[in-house]
Formats: structure tokens, C-alpha cells, sequence
């Protein structure tokens, strides 16, 4: 069988990474592209690396046929996400990869985006998109909420850990480093190649990153008390790929004992040999996110790190990998591309 689908907002970087990968699935056909700003276009000309595909011109949503369709995918900011979804036909599966529905309650919605939640309904039927950890929820929901993708690499990093009881939950601290494409493709001045290249800068310094309160909600939720995590991103001259560095106090061999049982039979998580450490070269442009575990020179005390790529296994993967799921197709479909190297 093949199932229809739409992506809205498909002239941004997800979006375009969407019709990437769908493009080599045997069973997902795309037959609308919604791209506001570049209605009338050809993919071909808002992205020329997809000249070879056979693909529907860009429209407006609006102008977008639903009655055909089996499952949407919405790449779309957040605010406009909920406002569109909210009018999407009820029977539509949905995959969001906006914010606007990874948070469970509407006032930690409010605090971090600043703004009230209008769709409530569907917040609270949504299913959190991490997929080694929600599984069986997601391949029985009709709405999915993408995670973000520096909370999804600091979640493969440390939920094994906090859920096993094995780390000081007072005393992490995640240091995590960024590609530009993170930060979307509108206009931006630190962003331009010559403010952004030969250097790299931490941001949203202090705990004001809005993915930490995914990390606030997750972390709390498995431990079963609040778990608030010492958190600084920084923004590297790359294109692709976070790296989050994990540091912790536990027993480094309990630790990577437990990652490893964890992840031993995921499709997607490459536990690395101890003492190892990865690189997001080796992760560039998979659906693979690689983790690894290293002793700290004082006793007690352990490194954790983790590598994805942003648009891929921390958006647009994760998210095609969530679909599978939802329509009772092998998990893997369409996924399993071995990383760009060099």
C-alpha cells in the first residue's frame, strides 16, 4: 500500500530534508507541498538538490487538497503550527515538528514561547516524538510532537541514567554545541558566514533555551521529582550536527552498561565501544545518533557524549521515523542511509 502525504512549510530547511528522505521510501508518496512565501515555485528552484524529483509545485495551505491525504507533516514555526492543525481535517494523521505541542501543560507552554495555547485539545491527545522512548503511543496517535533536537541529544544522553537511578539528578551538566541549519533558514544577522565563521559562541546562556523545557518535562517525568540540569548551547561554524557533552557524577562502567543494554537492540542508537567518543562527522546527514561513555579523571564521575544530525535523526528522521510508526509500516523504512563522509 502507499500512503499519501503532505508536507506544510516544505520550503524550510526540514521540510526540504522531509522530501529528501521520503524520496527513496517505498511506501510514502507526497502529493502536496506547502511553502507560503514560495507558492508558484518548483522545489527545483527553492532547492536546486532536488532538481530530480518529480515533485508538486509549492502552494499556500490553503490551497491544499486534504481529502486525499493519509498523514501530514507540519514544518511549520510554532504559534502558526497550532493555528493550522487546529483546522486540519480530524481523520489526518499529523506529525509536528514545531513546539507547539511537545509541552503537556499550556503555562510552561506560555513561559517559555510567550504566548497563550489556542489548540488545547489537541496538546492534550498529542503523543512527545521521542521514539525509542514513546513507541507504542506514537504507533497509536493520531498527533505526534516532533522533539527538538538539542533535547532529544541531551534526552539520548542521559534518560537511561536518570531512570535507572545511577547519577546525582542535582549535579548534570550539558554542554552542547549546534550547527547553523538549527536555528532555521529566514534571515538572520549572526548568521551571515562572516559573523558565524572562525568562530563559535555560546547563546541563551543561564537557562533561557526554550528546549529546556522539554528537558524540565522529560527528565522530571522519569524521575519522578523535578530534575533541572545545568544547560549551555553554543553555535558552531557547521552546517549540520549537535554534539552534547554530559557531565555527571556515577560510576562510568555502571553508566555505559546500562546506555549499552538500553540501546543494544535500537535501530538508530550506536553505542560506541567504552572509552570512545563520537563526532558529528560520523553522523552527517543519518537518521543515527551516536553515544558514548568516558571516565572522568576523578573518581565518581563520568562524560557522556552524544552526536545527531539537527535536521535529521533530531527533526525530520525522527519525525519520518515517527510516520512509519503510525502507519503500521517497518520502523526503519526509508532510514537506514549511512552518513555523508568526508
Amino acid at each position: 500500500m502507499i500512503y499519501k502525504i503532505a508536507i506544510l512549510g516544505a520550503s524550510g530547511y526540514t521540510g526540504a530534508e522531509l522530501v529528501r528522505l521520503i524520496s527513496g521510501h517505498p511506501s510514502i508518496e507526497i502529493t502536496a507541498l506547502s511553502g507560503n512565501s514560495k507558492a508558484g515555485q518548483s522545489m527545483a528552484q527553492v532547492f536546486p538538490h532536488l532538481r530530480h524529483l518529480d515533485l508538486p509545485i509549492l502552494t499556500t495551505i490553503e490551497d491544499v487538497n486534504f481529502n486525499d491525504v493519509d498523514l501530514v507533516f507540519c514544518a511549520l514555526p510554532h504559534k502558526t503550527s497550532q493555528e493550522v492543525i487546529s483546522k486540519l481535517p480530524k481523520n489526518l494523521k499529523i506529525v509536528d515538528l514545531s513546539a507547539d505541542f511537545r509541552l503537556r501543560d499550556p503555562a510552561v507552554y506560555k513561559k517559555w514561547y510567550g504566548i497563550n495555547h489556542t489548540s488545547l485539545e489537541i496538546q492534550k491527545e498529542a503523543v512527545y516524538g521521542l521514539t525509542e522512548f514513546y513507541r507504542d503511543e506514537i504507533a497509536a496517535a493520531r498527533v505526534v510532537a516532533g522533539t527538538g533536537c538539542n533535547a532529544a541529544t541531551a534526552q539520548f544522553a542521559l534518560r537511561p541514567l536518570i531512570a535507572a537511578g545511577v547519577i546525582d539528578l542535582d549535579e548534570i551538566i550539558v554542554d552542547l554545541a549546534c550547527g547553523a541549519s538549527g536555528a532555521g533558514r529566514s534571515l538572520k544577522e549572526n548568521l551571515l558566514h562572516a559573523e558565524l565563521s572562525e568562530g563559535a559562541h555560546a547563546y541563551a546562556v543561564g537557562g533561557n533555551h526554550r528546549h529546556l523545557g522539554e528537558l524540565d518535562q522529560e527528565f522530571s517525568l522519569v524521575a519522578g521529582r523535578t530534575v533541572t540540569v545545568q544547560f549551555t548551547p553554543h553555535l558552531i561554524p557547521a552546517n549540520r550536527g549537535i554534539l552534547a557533552t554530559v557531565y555527571v557524577k556515577g560510576d562510568a562502567q555502571t553508566l555505559y552498561k546500562i546506555i549499552e543494554k538500553k540501546y543494544k537492540d535500537e535501530p538508530f542508537i550506536k553505542v560506541l565501544p567504552f572509552g570512545e567518543h563520537p563526532s558529528i562527522r560520523h553522523i552527517r546527514g543519518s537518521n543515527f545518533c551516536h553515544v558514548g561513555v568516558v571516565a572522568d579523571r576523578r573518581q565518581g564521575r563520568a562524560i557522556i557524549i552524544a552526536a545527531l544530525d539537527n535536521l535529521t535523526k533530531g527533526s525530520s528522521g525522527q519525525a519520518l521515523q515517527n510516520a512509519n510508526l503510525m502507519l503500521n509500516l517497518p520502523e526503519t523504512m526509508g532510514l537506514m542511509m549511512a552518513p555523508l563522509f568526508p
